[in-house]
């Protein structure tokens, strides 16, 4: 195998990591960018002890499964460094998103910065949502729901009816 196959090979592979506390339109955004440009895409939920999710590992992958319309998308949940994961699934790209906010880059940039060091030859791309789901983060839609709120704009029907099926110490408005 020539050092052209071995670099196509390696870059066919990208993960999307993130929390998903829920899955919005501002990921699915990200999610069909990513499947358009890469082989293979892993939408995957990395566990962090240090946060404290409105929905449980189970149920965010379930609303990403239901929202999931890409053959070439596969979803996954880990724990440890991010890094690691993408060795054990032969990920040469890690895919984050950005929003209209400095911070956020800020951090991106950091994290982009700590993975090289640690594996250099993981490469991360940023995809931005699209111009009209730029805005929304998943924090606005959890006080959003959490308020009983109108959240149709902002999740995919299959999500929405999901959350709206559980058990939360709301009320959910579905316009």
């Amino acid at each position: 195998m020539g050092p052209e196959k071995k670099m196509r090979d390696t870059y066919s592979v990208a993960i999307f990591p993130g929390s998903f506390d829920p899955v919005h339109y501002g990921h699915l955004d990200v999610v069909e960018t990513a499947s358009e440009l890469f082989s293979k895409v892993i939408w995957a939920i990395g566990v962090n002890p240090l946060k404290k999710p409105m929905f449980s590992l189970e149920q965010r992958l379930e609303m990403m499964r239901l929202a999931n319309k890409f053959p070439n998308v596969s979803v996954a949940s880990f724990s440890g460094l991010l890094v690691r994961f993408a060795q054990s699934q032969e990920a040469g790209v890690i895919v984050r998103s950005l929003r209209m906010v400095a911070a956020d880059f800020e951090y991106e940039f950091q994290m982009t910065l700590v993975n090289r060091k640690l594996v250099g030859e993981l490469k991360t791309i940023y995809i931005p949502a699209g111009q009209e789901h730029m805005h929304m983060n998943s924090t606005i839609v959890r006080e959003l729901i959490l308020s009983g709120e109108d959240v149709e704009g902002y999740l995919p029907p299959e999500v929405l009816m999901f959350i709206r099926g559980q058990n939360i110490h709301t009320r959910i408005r579905l316009s």
